[in-house]
């Protein structure tokens, strides 16, 4: 006589799906390709540098490279299988363009999920917030989220980041970005997001678009994409506010806001500094209010949880989560990462935002900056690219900020910086009519030796900014590999 079973254990929905990322079955079907045999993919990867054991590797071609020159190096470093479009030695599946192949890959992954989606871009701020959603509703997911990696924003990027999102996924989260009209309307299309979070609107590839009104539509192409019944989440505090609420209702969706202004559907109440340097935040949801850390510092973290805690919210996730998650998320690298390194006496604060730049986030930084307990400030700022006619402007305008950072030490790297140089003699740039002494280099190895010059001591707080062409990150990496 058969006995039942003391404890029958729940059964899931996802429990049907496969653990294996993609079979070859699955790759075929979805690419319209040509499988060589049966095989199992854990992965899917670009570039074969990356590779890892389990990849399927994409051989992608572009206008100077070929990827298929590097078919051998991807299943030397365990590649499992490749996506081509010519009969190679191993595991593949053969297809008439390895791009389409992989555009038609991110379908399939983003039509077999059950997982929420969330979309989000934006002027700045668009890879802290997206990180910051995946801490969150990872938490509450217990490993169930995913997200783009780096900054994996393009027309190949997406669909790479859709293609790597498990069948069990319970929330997904995808970073947009752009450098022109029309560019995330592709994107959104691919992601179809449940919740579309715009962080801020800012003079970012201004060069290109011609004015922040065309940036604002531009970055308002996320709401196309939108899932029916889907939400919009729209920064109060934007001067474009009104404009981007309008073609998210055109598009039918629902919209919250967020920030300080008195209109915001998440309201910032009151911030105040957090003992371990970041803030105490409560904030107004409409039905509730919640206190919680950010453990990163800067206002502008302050206002990235308050679209975070909405975003979490339309997604259907877990507030509390997300609260735990902020309080315990440190800087990333390139964006805020705060590292000790050696000085004369002991250690300096290094301050990591050399991943990319523009007008606002070099204000917030530099506030940051400001902010930052100090024996001497130092900032390391690179040239803001994609400015086109409006760059020696927005570059003089930085003389201010810096002066209200009480900067005692300044590095400028790129001959954008000539226009901020000319300002600082100009003006003086410091309190009090005080000149701010700074050195005008022309590569991050030149603005080494300009702190070696300088000196750096115990105390010190150095901030290094630029856009990514410009290498702070060389910078970066020289400083805090130095020995004490």
């Amino acid at each position: 006589m058969a006995r039942s079973p003391i404890i029958a254990w729940p059964t899931e929905p996802e429990d049907a799906l496969p653990l294996a990322l993609w079979g070859a079955n699955a790759i075929a079907a979805a690419t319209g390709g040509k499988a060589s045999g049966d095989f199992q993919v854990s992965g899917v990867e670009i570039d074969s540098r990356d590779v890892i054991e389990g990849d399927l590797f994409f051989a992608l071609k572009g206008e100077t490279m070929d990827g298929h020159r590097f078919i051998d190096a991807a299943f030397a470093k365990g590649a499992a299988a490749a996506v081509v479009d010519r009969p190679v030695p191993g595991p593949h599946v053969l297809v008439p363009d390895t791009t389409a192949a992989l555009e038609a890959l991110a379908r399939a992954a983003r039509e077999r999920t059950q997982a929420r989606i969330i979309g989000v871009t934006g002027s700045v701020g668009k890879t802290s917030i997206k990180e910051a959603l995946f801490v969150a509703l990872d938490r509450s997911s217990k490993g169930a989220a995913h997200r783009s990696v780096k900054s994996y924003n393009n027309h190949v990027g997406v669909p790479l980041s859709l293609s790597r999102m498990p069948s069990r996924s319970r929330f997904g989260i995808f970073e947009m970005g752009m450098n022109h009209a029309g560019e995330i309307a592709a994107l959104t299309r691919q992601v179809r997001p449940h919740v579309a979070v715009i962080s801020t609107i800012a003079p970012a590839h201004i060069e290109n678009l011609g004015s922040e009104e065309a940036i604002a539509d531009a970055k308002a192409e996320i709401f196309a994409g939108l899932a029916p019944g889907g939400t919009a989440v729209i920064p109060a505090d934007s001067a474009h506010c009104a404009r981007l609420i309008a073609e998210a209702e055109r598009l039918g969706a629902k919209v919250i806001t967020f920030g300080r202004a008195a209109s915001a559907d998440v309201r910032l109440l009151d911030t105040v500094p957090s003992p371990c340097g970041g803030s105490l935040v409560t904030a107004d949801m409409g039905d509730r209010r919640l206190c919680y850390t950010v453990a990163s510092p800067g206002e502008h973290w302050v206002t990235n949880s308050l679209a975070v805690m909405a975003a979490v919210r339309a997604a259907g996730g877990d507030l509390g989560a997300a609260g735990l998650a902020l309080a315990e998320m440190e800087g990333l690298k390139g964006r805020g990462a705060r590292i000790e390194i050696a000085a004369k006496g002991g250690k300096a604060l290094l301050i990591d935002e050399s991943y990319n730049a523009n007008p606002a986030s070099m204000r917030a930084t530099l506030a940051q900056l400001g902010d930052t307990k100090a024996t001497r400030r130092i900032a390391v700022l690179g040239a803001m690219k994609e400015l086109g006619d409006f760059a020696p402007g927005l570059h003089a305008a930085l003389a201010e900020p810096i002066a209200e950072a009480r900067v005692d030490y300044l590095v400028l790297v790129g001959d954008e910086m000539s226009a901020l140089a000319d300002e600082l003699g100009k003006s003086g740039g410091g309190a009090l009519g005080k000149a701010i002494p700074f050195a005008h280099c022309r590569s991050p190895e030149e603005a080494l030796l300009a702190l070696a010059d300088f000196g750096l001591e115990s105390g010190d707080a150095i901030l290094a900014k630029g856009s990514n062409s410009v290498g702070l990150g060389r910078l970066v990496a020289a400083l805090a590999a130095k020995d004490c």
